[in-house]
């Protein structure tokens, strides 16, 4: 039910029977409730009392003239909170003490971010989202080069929250609600793929302070990209080069190779060929897929467990966890769609128990790696660790 002051929820059952409950915050911010097929929650969410500022604007695009890549100046994420305690972690549900992102008690939230680098204003006019000045104007427009060239930085920053504790990270959670986060990330794909303006969609989990983590809570985010990404574009440029199936001809090669971790149904993890990390690894479907929004729910299916396996084993290296970026390659939205494969490319950082891997003069300024680690050496440790994780208990299992 909704009342004039009150937002309406809408309400749809998804894949796996995960059920999806729409909303807003004080704000108009966006949020977005997963329910979990064997949830003990109720229909009922509590609505956000806030009073909360207007929102922020767009912040602006600059181009960089010498290699084509547009910079997000983004001044209000300077702000961000900094790894709270636990009885003011804003992704926690709401309480009389802490007044945080979610009124409500839920299995996996989605929000539209308080301090975006893009966003909240489109290309056009969307729903409550409103119509950039100097918006880009397609791909062909961000491709021209020019001195002092500025655009809109539109597009949209969503926040994922994978369990309401203060603690923990996709790896720590249960095969069931590993499923209703992959849920989420598909649906919240396709929609965000649908949005003016909107060239790449990029889900993706930061893990660890190592890695500039600013919030110890369970969650991931979602970008959606005015865009396409640079590293995306130099794989265009790839298969342009080579030949369209090229993904196809990487997953055939690797699968052949001692670098493969594991290998399912409809997934293979390995460690590529050319590895640039200490601890970098792939996992790719077996089928051509371009994002997460194409996959069937057998392999989404899969993907829940197999997933979780992969990064126990990699909190297995060492006797605490291991910092790291879950990134998830999709491919863009207008361009790439047959040739463009989606995947994940896991890295991290350490090297060693003690030991982290910086990025000094050769790799940050001239993007000339130089990797410590053999990608051979590397496949045999981490399959090594996945073992071992996969024979100890475990008790994320439970749901």
């Amino acid at each position: 039910m909704s009342t004039p002051d009150l937002p309406e929820v809408h309400t749809q059952t998804l894949g796996a029977g995960v059920v999806r409950r729409a909303t807003t915050l004080a704000d108009g911010r966006d949020l977005f409730y997963y329910d979990d097929p064997d949830t003990a929650l109720g229909a009922d969410r509590a609505v956000d009392a806030r009073t909360l500022d207007a929102r922020p604007g767009t912040a602006t695009m600059r181009l960089d003239v010498l290699t084509g890549d547009w910079i997000t100046v983004a001044a209000n994420r300077q702000n961000r909170v900094m790894m709270p305690s636990a009885d003011a972690d804003p992704l926690a549900p709401q309480t009389p003490g802490n007044p945080s992102e979610v009124p409500a008690r839920y299995d996996v939230a989605v929000f539209e971010n308080r301090s975006p680098a893009f966003g909240p204003a489109l290309a056009e006019a969307f729903g409550a989202a409103p119509p950039a000045e100097n918006a880009p104007r397609g791909l062909d427009d961000l491709a021209g080069l020019g001195l002092g060239r500025t655009r809109a930085a539109v597009g949209r920053c969503e926040v994922v929250c994978f369990s309401p504790e203060h603690s923990g990270s996709f790896g720590t959670q249960s095969v069931t609600r590993a499923r209703t986060v992959i849920e989420a990330w598909a649906d919240r794909t396709a929609a965000l793929s649908q949005l003016p303006g909107v060239e790449q969609v990029f889900p993706f989990e930061n893990r660890g302070e190592a890695i500039g983590v600013t919030l110890p809570h369970p969650h991931g985010q979602i970008y959606a990209y005015p865009y396409v990404t640079p590293r995306t574009a130099r794989v265009l440029e790839s298969i342009d080069r080579t030949a369209p199936d090229l993904f196809h001809r990487i997953l055939e090669s690797e699968q052949a190779s001692e670098r493969v971790v594991f290998r399912g149904e409809h997934w293979t993890a390995f460690v590529p060929f050319a590895a640039r990390w200490p601890l970098e690894v792939h996992l790719m479907p077996h089928r051509h897929v371009p994002d997460l929004a194409e996959t069937t729910d057998a392999e989404r299916d899969e993907l829940a467990p197999l997933y979780l396996r992969l990064l126990r084993g990699i909190d297995a290296m060492y006797e605490t966890p291991t910092p790291y970026i879950a990134a998830w390659h999709q491919a863009p939205v207008r361009v790439g769609r047959d040739t463009v494969r989606l995947h994940l490319q896991l890295t991290s950082p350490r090297r060693a128990a003690d030991k982290l891997k910086y990025l000094a003069g050769s790799e940050a300024a001239m993007w000339a790696w130089a990797a410590e680690v053999a990608p051979e050496q590397g496949a045999a440790r981490l399959r090594d660790a996945v073992e071992r994780a996969s024979q100890g208990p475990n008790e994320a299992d439970s749901a």
